[in-house]
């Protein structure tokens, strides 16, 4: 039965694909856009060493534990669980995994559609007059250019549409003509790209400030919510506690390294993060008047701070163009792989087409995605409650976090350690790192990540 769902639901073409698609999933938005912008939130370097602990010691830990659980049953979230524990209310963090997704899409798509307007707006020169400005102008102007877009109800559901259109359009071709194709030829653009920046902000004067700020930990700093949100940060960055690595290991072959695979994807989701801050801070640092008070809240942060950087470049109107369409195509492996576990599931579970499932899930997370469109500006009441950042908090962390805690505890006590690490061994004989994940998977992610919700709920009181 495994078998048939195999030929029938797709296979990657190669480890490479995975790694390429998994990469592309895990990087998106996430590290460029949510990272820097959690980074200013939450004390700077502090951050930046917590979340890299957790990604090491927790994300890697339970990527490992979905992408096994994904080969093993070759089957959507709610099909593996119902597979390995039949019978059993196991099931429903399979969907619970489906439906974080579709609110994670909705409001993740309308961060894509930031992108794309970007994109628009870099093509028509909107931000060439910024390299001839300094100081705090600079700042002021991209602010404000980005306030004003914002704020426009009817360019955000054309962008959030655009974007939801693309990602249905590329789910509904398949897993190799449609994921592995686009995920292949352009994710090492983005890389290139991301490093050639992060040189430039490097290079401007009193950048080095930006870069102790990214790099030099203050303890005094320290806080439950800087943990909270690190561990929350690794769960988004790396697509965990949704479905996403699972589905995706669906796809697998068992003769692939599941121990290097996911080594790959954890290792470069926090390059491509630490790059990002290289662009971010020192950019920020060295416009003059601005501070980590100043921008801390600021949502949009990226795209307030990058028309900024281009600008600077010689050539930049090109390489603006570039990145822009690069960005675009990370955040599209973001919402592609946040489309593929619903997807998915109709698929296996309900006998839909793909492209009937695409098309549905689609319509319904763009209409759950208009709200937080709306919410930076656009309708007043939506932003006062400020919608959008109440559902990343909500689906973006918390969701995230009970359903790493659930994976952790179902793999660990449920389907037991020892048989997740025999799959994991098919493509990885010597698996020399068993006896550590075994530690983590049943001892060190669940208490740490209850340790976090708890946090949480005490928060909540």
């Amino acid at each position: 039965m495994a078998g048939d769902a195999v030929t029938e639901r797709g296979n990657w073409g190669s480890k490479m694909a995975f790694i390429f698609a998994a990469s592309g999933s895990a990087i998106g938005l996430g590290s460029i856009w949510r990272f820097p912008l959690y980074v200013g939130r939450h004390g700077g370097a502090v951050f930046v060493l917590t979340y890299i602990i957790a990604v090491i010691f927790i994300g890697f830990t339970v990527m490992l534990a979905e992408l096994a659980i994904g080969r093993h049953t070759q089957s959507n979230p709610v099909g593996a669980y119902k597979f390995i524990k039949p019978n059993s209310q196991w099931k429903l963090l399979g969907y619970l995994g489906v439906v974080t997704g579709v609110f994670i899409l909705s409001y993740y798509s309308v961060i894509a559609g930031w992108a794309a307007g970007y994109l628009y707006k870099t093509v028509i020169g909107a931000f060439r007059h910024l390299g001839a400005m300094g100081g705090a102008e600079t700042w002021a102007t991209s602010d404000r250019i980005f306030k004003n877009f914002a704020a426009d109800p009817l360019q955000m559901i054309i962008c959030l549409f655009v974007i939801i259109f693309l990602t249905s359009f590329v789910i509904s071709r398949g897993v190799k003509s449609g994921i592995e194709r686009w995920s292949k030829i352009l994710m090492p653009f983005l890389f290139a790209l991301i490093v050639f920046l992060a040189i430039r902000a490097l290079t401007l004067p009193g950048a080095g400030k930006g870069l102790a700020f990214f790099l030099n930990p203050d303890f005094s700093k320290m806080t439950p919510a800087v943990i909270l949100n690190a561990v929350g940060q690794a769960f988004f960055s790396l697509s965990l506690g949704m479905g996403t690595m699972l589905t995706y290991g669906s796809y697998i072959s068992k003769k692939d390294n599941l121990v290097t695979s996911a080594g790959w994807v954890c290792f470069s989701t926090t390059l491509i993060a630490v790059l990002a801050g290289f662009i971010i801070f020192p950019t920020l640092f060295a416009t003059p008047g601005l501070s980590p008070e100043t921008f801390e809240a600021e949502t949009g942060l990226m795209f307030q701070v990058l028309p900024i950087t281009i600008s600077k470049l010689p050539g930049g109107y090109v390489f603006g163009i570039l990145f822009f369409i690069l960005l675009l195509i990370a955040a599209l492996t973001s919402t592609i792989s946040m489309l593929e576990v619903p997807t998915a599931f109709l698929v296996d579970e309900r006998k839909w087409s793909r492209k009937k499932a695409a098309v549905i899930i689609g319509i319904v997370a763009f209409f759950f995605g208009i709200p937080a469109a709306l919410s930076n500006g656009g309708v007043k009441i939506l932003t006062k409650w400020n919608l959008m950042v109440r559902m990343d908090q909500v689906f973006g962390t918390i969701a995230l976090a009970v359903g790493a805690l659930l994976i952790s505890i179902f793999v660990a006590y449920v389907w037991k350690a020892k048989n997740a690490a025999g799959e994991i061994m098919l493509g990885n004989t010597s698996f020399r790192i068993r006896p550590v994940w075994m530690f983590c998977i049943r001892f060190v992610a669940p208490v740490t990540i209850l340790i976090v919700l708890v946090i949480i709920v005490y928060g909540l009181f």
